[in-house]
């Protein structure tokens, strides 16, 4: 049995906040992450900390990017028990998706969607929600959120 960690945080940036407003959340953000210092955690969101209009796969750390540019993030972890299958499968895809990450987008179009209640799908494009979602799925993962 393995851990994986599911990382809710909030920075107070523009978009942050807009998103908090609409989804009248906590949290506007999330990440995944495969080990207990979350020294490497993985989501779809600024490439750059200082531009936020261009986004794709990243690698985040609590003390790297974004999160070390905005000191004050409010965040909440989760850790949820898996099985090593589970665990390896998710990791194989997050491995594939960083490898093939020039080939994957922001889905900018789709978290618009989202404030009118469209949802749409779009080939290798994700906003950090349905990344994780994603990876969770691909490890077998269902969550109930209450």
């Amino acid at each position: 049995m393995k851990k994986v960690y599911v990382i809710l945080s909030f920075t107070g940036t523009i978009l942050s906040r807009i998103v908090k407003v609409y989804t009248m959340k906590e949290y506007s953000h999330t990440s995944i992450s495969l080990d207990e210092k979350l020294e490497k955690m993985y989501s779809f969101g600024r490439l750059n900390p200082y531009n936020p209009f261009l986004g794709g796969f990243v690698h985040e750390g609590i003390n790297t990017g974004t999160f070390k540019r905005f000191k004050y993030t409010k965040a909440i972890i989760y850790s949820i028990v898996v099985t090593d299958k589970q665990y390896e499968k998710m990791e194989k895809e997050i491995k594939y998706i960083e490898s093939k990450k020039n080939e994957f987008r922001f889905n900018f179009i789709g978290i618009m969607l989202v404030m009118i209640n469209k949802r749409i799908h779009r080939k290798r494009a994700f906003y950090c929600a349905e990344f994780v979602k994603h990876i969770l799925q691909k490890g077998d993962i269902r969550i109930v959120f209450a």
